[in-house]
């Protein structure tokens, strides 16, 4: 099985397709689109994505991309705790540019204006970008914000540990694949995604849209708005839901359709949890 992800070695969605996945054939990619875009034309036989961070919220470029111009389901998610590091070349440089990828950055915003508030924030792809490129100019006051296992792929000495603001910092990854992998790795539940367009002409779409789930019994455990990218003011919503009643869902589905309202599933799958990565 050939897997892509957001490369290159050493990123989180490495570590997760690792650990994941441990047979499979590993494919890094630059962006996320370029990841998808890989599984879409067959390139390779799933693609791990980022989806959502507890602290900065959804991976925009993951769901518009799935919404918009893909026909693709997620098989699984996997759970993933987020460990960020302030990675060197040496500690006896001073550090005056920090690269990472602009959600790492958001995690790591109050230790860095704390103690490095002169430095310049420059961004990469990924993290891994950020401390391959750290790597590769050891002459330079340059800093990393990345994990733990950029800095075992590229040679790093840590400044700094943990410098994510929250503790319980997680980031969602999904597996976009035809067929479901098995796992051995501890399964926290079942959820559906589902990607919901409003018509115009119904007074409290979005109320009636919720109220079929909710009388059915049904837990929501997302709600968020994405702009439908038409015209100003006009949105779909993205839904997470417990899985755990396939009828229900179904006969859900089928009422949000006779109001006219559009559902498209996004992904239905196991989450699984990963467990912290360090040194590896």
């Amino acid at each position: 099985m050939k897997i892509a992800y957001l490369g290159p070695k050493g990123s989180f969605s490495h570590n997760v397709a690792l650990r994941a996945l441990p047979a499979a054939i590993l494919q890094d990619f630059e962006t996320i689109t370029e990841v998808i875009k890989a599984f879409e034309s067959g390139q390779v036989d799933g693609a791990i994505v980022p989806v959502e961070n507890a602290i900065e919220g959804s991976v925009h470029e993951t769901l518009d991309y799935l919404f918009h111009q893909a026909d693709l389901e997620a098989v699984a998610e996997f759970m993933q705790p987020i460990k960020q590091q302030l990675l060197v070349t040496s500690l006896d440089k001073p550090i005056e540019t920090i690269f990472s990828h602009p959600q790492a950055i958001a995690q790591g915003k109050a230790y860095i204006n704390a103690h490095y508030p002169k430095a310049k924030i420059e961004v990469t792809a990924s993290t891994a970008y950020a401390a391959r490129y750290v790597a590769e100019h050891p002459e330079q006051p340059y800093a990393a914000i990345a994990p733990d296992s950029a800095a075992v792929t590229y040679g790093l000495v840590t400044a700094a540990r943990d410098i994510h603001e929250l503790e319980e910092n997680f980031t969602r990854f999904w597996l976009l694949a035809k067929t479901v992998p098995l796992f051995e790795l501890p399964q926290l539940g079942q959820k559906l995604s589902l990607a919901l367009t409003l018509p115009d002409n119904l007074p409290g779409a979005l109320y009636k849209a919720m109220s079929v789930f909710a009388w059915r019994g049904i837990d929501l455990t997302k709600i968020e708005s994405r702009p439908l990218k038409t015209v100003l003011g006009e949105y779909f919503f993205i839904i997470d839901l417990v899985y755990h009643q396939p009828e229900h869902v179904k006969f859900a589905l089928e009422e949000l359709a006779s109001m006219g309202i559009q559902s498209k599933i996004l992904g239905k799958y196991g989450v699984f949890q990963m467990e912290t990565a360090r040194n590896d």
